[in-house]
Parts: structure tokens; sequence; C-alpha cells
């Protein structure tokens, strides 16, 4: 049993501790109202409501500016894609009209086998005056019947696949003339330009002007002649060059028969297609124009420099 004096020291010492805590207690509220009171004066809830609303903010914009403009920065989503590449794919399924051919007329007067010069195109360029002589030119096709021709600049001439166009010229004064592609005009003949025959350019302008602007389109003309055939000097069974004559329509392709079937032939810059290895010589040929109906010729013997009439001509377009 507790003596009366051990109670009493007992009673003393939770009397100490007591008044120790009383005493801790008041010393931190005291601390922390002079802290507090030193601080510079703000309102208590500005700094956590202006973060919040701050990355909410960024996160849909950048949504919106990733989803209407794919060429802007790429944001990760959630899935680890960026935004930038979900838009562009969107943007791929659903072709802009600048895109997508909306005129099937556009579509359809595009011929397949057209090269630079294509129908239902007007180019701008200007037109000069060389003397043609007899007509005679590059595109190798003899004397010509009258001198309503002209040279195509190198570029548009595409190695001899302008030879034989039809091309309608206008100039600015409003006067027109027809004229047959014969020749090619070198360098520096510009993209566009036309050096007419004398005669051809004295229908536009006086000839003392020398050079005037011009536009130009590709032309299917009225004619009852009809296409002709004719081998190169030195053709043999071996070897041979192939030419057609009189088209109406610009030729895209010539074909030979052979044992296997239609072999296409290259072109040359001389216009003429050539057999290097006499395959399909003296054989049947099939021709087809730029707007690709193809003609099928029999009968024509391989005689050397010779125009071979045929009974056939691409349709007028």
């Amino acid at each position: 049993m507790k003596t009366a004096r051990q109670a009493a020291r007992q009673r003393r010492h939770r009397r100490r501790l007591m008044l120790g805590t009383t005493l801790a207690v008041t010393a931190a509220g005291v601390l922390a109202y002079l802290v507090m009171g030193s601080l510079p004066d703000r309102k208590p809830d500005a700094g956590p409501a202006a973060a919040a609303p701050v990355a909410t903010n960024q996160v849909r914009a950048t949504t919106a500016t990733e989803t209407a403009t794919p060429t802007a920065s790429a944001t990760p989503t959630a899935t680890g894609s960026p935004t930038r590449t979900a838009a562009a794919t969107t943007a791929a399924a659903r072709p802009s009209a600048t895109g997508t051919p909306r005129s099937p007329r556009t579509a359809s007067t595009t011929p397949p086998s057209a090269g630079r010069i294509r129908p239902n195109t007007t180019y701008t360029g200007v037109a000069t005056a060389y003397e043609a002589e007899d007509g005679d030119g590059a595109c190798l096709f003899g004397p010509s019947p009258d001198l309503m021709i002209a040279a195509m600049n190198t570029t548009d001439y595409e190695t001899s696949r302008a030879c034989g166009a039809y091309v309608l010229v206008r100039a600015a004064n409003g006067k027109s003339i027809t004229v047959r592609i014969t020749n090619e005009c070198p360098l520096p003949c510009a993209p566009g330009q036309l050096d007419l025959s004398q005669e051809a350019f004295a229908k536009l302008a006086d000839l003392k002007v020398g050079r005037i602007p011009v536009t130009w389109q590709l032309l299917s003309p009225s004619t009852s002649e009809t296409i002709s055939i004719r081998y190169k000097t030195g053709s043999s069974p071996y070897w041979c060059a192939i030419q057609a004559i009189g088209h109406r329509n610009p030729v895209a392709h010539l074909e030979v028969k052979t044992g296997d079937g239609w072999r296409q032939l290259p072109r040359t810059e001389y216009n003429y297609f050539l057999s290097a290895n006499g395959s399909g010589c003296g054989n049947s040929i099939r021709i087809t124009d730029i707007y690709g109906e193809r003609l099928t010729i029999s009968g024509i013997a391989l005689r050397p420099n010779v125009v071979q009439p045929t009974r056939v001509q691409f349709a007028r377009r």
C-alpha cells in the first residue's frame, strides 16, 4: 500500500506534467501567430483556385487546336499517340475539295495517253517566225503540202510526241490560225513557245513585229486524209523503224505483231518507232492515239522510204 508521502509525491508530479503541456501548447500557438502575422497580405485561396483551371484550360486548348489544324505541334493523348497523327488520318479519310475531282467532264476529257500537251487545255506563250522552206523538219515527215506549220519548243516537243499535232493559235489581236507541228524549236525556245513558219506568222501579225504573245490549244480537225505508214531507209527483217503520217490526233503508241503477241516500240526523237532487233518488222502494225483509240493496220510491205497509205483514220474529238 502507498504511503501518504508517496501519494503526495505522485500528485505533485502530475501537476508539473499538466503545467508543462499547457505551456508548450501556448508557446506553439504564440509562435504560429507571430509567423502568420509576419507574412505579406494575400487572398487565402488564390493559389489553389488558380492552379486547377490553368491545367484544365491547357488540355482543352491543345485538343481543339490539334483537331482543327493537323500541322500543330504533337501532343500525346491518353493512348500515347500524338493527336496530330489522329487529325492527319481524319484529313486523309476525308479528301479536300481541291484533291477530289468534282466534275466528271474534267476527269473524262483527260486522255489516258496524253503527254505534256493535253486536250481542252489552253497554253500561254509567244510566237516567233522561221523560214520553213519546203516544210520538212525534225519530225521527218518530208515536204509539207502547205506551209501552215510550226516548230514546237523542245520541252513540249517531248521526244517527238508533238509531231503531227494540230494546234489552234490565237493572237491578242483576235486573229487565229491552225498549224501542224512538223519541227522542233530548240533552246532558247521556252516552254509554251511556238516558232511558226513565216507564212503562218503573217496570218497573225506583220513579220516585222518578230514576236507576239499567243495562246494555243490542241485541235482534232476535220480531214478527209487517211493515215500512211513509212519504213525508214535501211529497214529490213533484222532492223526497222516505222513512222505514222497524216494522223488526225497525236500518236501515243505504235506496236508490231510478233510471234509472242503485240510488242510496243520505243519512240525516237526523230519521230520513228524503232525495232532494233527486227522483231515484228513487216508484220501487222497497231497505232494508238492519245485518247486511247487503237487502229490495226495489215498489208504494209517492208519497203524502206515508201509512203504507204491505209484506209483508216482516228476519230475526231
